[in-house]
């Protein structure tokens, strides 16, 4: 009995360091709640610097706007992939372009390279959605205390 509770408590030990290591390995970036239950980030990209995003993890693609788009296609950080039909909250569907982002940066530090995102037209919100979260995955999302934790960053050139 002494050595099967050892090893049970052996194995949970191991379970509990590795989930340790795992948690030091995430990248934390902080989210600002804005009314009831919406998220935002912090982000940038070159060409359009510091932009917003709203954490949507119920949508398949990241979403910008055109304004951010033409500024982001004058940098050269925005490519043309092809087009998508958009199904709104209301039920609405909306063919939208899907232009691929060369780096997104969220938070200070966390690097990802080759976004898809959807365009939806004039200056209309930015969402971050599951084509730039699934990149960093796994990841969590946290109301207590609002923050994502991604694990799977580029680092920033130095």
């Amino acid at each position: 009995m002494f050595s099967l509770r050892s090893k049970w408590v052996g194995a949970l030990l191991s379970l509990l360091m590795a989930g340790t290591v795992l948690a030091d390995s995430y990248r934390i970036i902080p989210m600002n709640q804005k009314r009831l239950a919406t998220y935002y980030v912090q982000a940038s990209m070159h060409g359009s610097g510091d932009v917003e995003f709203m954490v949507d993890t119920g949508a398949g693609y990241t979403t910008i706007n055109e304004y951010t788009l033409a500024l982001l296609i004058e940098a050269g950080n925005a490519t043309p992939v092809g087009e998508l039909t958009g199904v709104l909250a209301d039920g609405s569907e909306l063919r939208l372009p899907l232009y691929r982002i060369k780096r997104l940066v969220l938070g200070e530090d966390c690097v990802l390279n080759d976004v898809d995102a959807a365009v939806f037209p004039q200056e209309t919100r930015m969402l971050l959605g599951l084509s730039a979260l699934e990149k960093a995955a796994p990841f969590v999302f946290s109301t207590n205390p609002p923050r994502l934790s991604l694990s799977n960053c580029g680092a920033l050139a130095g």
